[in-house]
């Protein structure tokens, strides 16, 4: 009986993980409606592009684009230095703007073909149908835009590397320390059973609360910091102290409990008799523990410290506390730099009224996904090297 609840709620659990990732999925991919701003016919007679000069080109971006716009691209890298199908892709994005007039899902693209075309024909005559994977390259390389068709997450992903490097190389070996220091070193005492009956209630104090206290300390008690002006960088847009280094300390701050907790429960697994084994030759404290103790526990560690961080990689309630920009299209130069995440852009996308978003934010689920799999994956494969080792040594 016990025997078939187990399966039966394993079943259940990869069911509702199935329907999860089928949804998302769904609205990945599917036809779409394009509609062009501005007919290419218009600009030149043949409606091909590729057949004008880039002196043309050019000409075609200053007659339709506004000056502040023509200065901003020349600023990135000057018009007349780019290259013919560089001009091409600007115009065709810029001035011929084709858009998304209406979506589908890949259920209805796949069974309702004929109704899509009907529909169209109704309602967007000028239009084209195209079959769109929103999961593409230029959606991994672009910035973020206010134009689903153009936006990208390069930057939200170079955000979520940058603040999960801070995380760990902060939360890992404090987190490590302190557990070494509780098990090993420690008098078992009031003090010592005080700090541990608060780290096990820190692990389930909710995200948000490290998100106010990201804010009061790291943000607005440590801003010449964080916000890099003691080293000398002042640039008035991150002289707040909501940057990428606030951001990391707040998540290793929210995983460090966790850290400890997995830490000292590996540690307590390593048999007493490899101490006293070393003892018995004569080792120190610390020579035992480094010789001893840490390489039969650190799978263990890892193990811990995997799921730790993958929790921090999903978290959005901290982040948005200490101010994360909700839409930001420059890449981040430095830990001092304003920042976003995966999560906060998701969460930005599927906020907004127009139905294309919810299609980029599947998209970008996709991505987070693949991304916490792959540091997942790294991390395994890490710890498996290091229990090889161990067993070959």
């Amino acid at each position: 009986m016990i025997n078939l609840i187990f399966k039966t709620s394993t079943l259940f659990t990869l069911f509702v993980l199935f329907l999860l990732l089928a949804n998302i999925v769904n609205d990945a991919f599917g036809y779409v409606a394009i509609v062009n701003t501005v007919d290419p016919h218009e600009l030149v007679e043949s409606g091909n592009l590729d057949s004008l000069s880039n002196n043309e080109l050019i000409g075609i971006l200053e007659k339709n684009l506004s000056k502040g716009l023509i200065r901003r691209y020349n600023f990135e890298e000057p018009l007349n230095k780019r290259t013919q199908k560089e001009l091409v892709e600007l115009v065709f994005n810029r001035v011929i703007e084709p858009r998304v007039a209406q979506s589908w899902n890949l259920i209805t693209s796949i069974f309702h073909r004929g109704q899509i075309n009907s529909e169209v024909q109704r309602d967007f005559p000028t239009a084209t149908v195209q079959f769109r994977a929103w999961l593409n390259p230029d959606f991994l390389v672009n910035p973020q835009s206010s134009v689903p068709e153009l936006a990208g997450i390069r930057t939200a992903i170079l955000g979520s590397l940058l603040i999960i490097c801070i995380t760990v190389i902060f939360a890992f070996p404090l987190g490590v320390g302190t557990a070494l220091y509780l098990e090993e070193y420690a008098k078992d005492n009031k003090i010592s059973r005080l700090i541990q009956v608060n780290i096990y209630n820190l692990s389930g104090v909710p995200s948000i609360i490290y998100g106010l206290l990201g804010l009061t300390v790291f943000v607005r008690g440590m801003e010449p910091i964080t916000s890099g002006a003691i080293f000398g960088f002042n640039d008035p847009s991150t002289a707040n102290g909501r940057t990428i280094l606030a951001a990391g300390l707040t998540l290793g701050i929210l995983i460090l409990p966790i850290i400890i907790i997995n830490t000292q429960e590996a540690l307590r697994a390593v048999p007493n008799s490899l101490r006293h084994a070393g003892y018995g030759i004569g080792a120190s404290k610390w020579q035992v523990i480094w010789s001893h103790v840490l390489p039969n526990s650190m799978e263990r560690i890892l193990t811990g410290t995997i799921l730790a961080v993958s929790r921090a990689i999903g978290e959005t309630a901290p982040i948005v506390v200490i101010g994360a920009s909700t839409f930001i299209a420059i890449d981040p130069s430095n830990i001092f730099s304003k920042f976003t995440t995966l999560p906060i852009q998701i969460y930005q996308w599927t906020a907004r009224p127009q139905v294309e978003f919810r299609n980029v934010a599947a998209a970008a689920i996709i991505v987070l996904l693949i991304l916490l799999l792959s540091m997942n994956t790294i991390a395994i494969l890490l710890r498996n090297n290091i229990s090889r080792k161990r067993s070959n040594g």
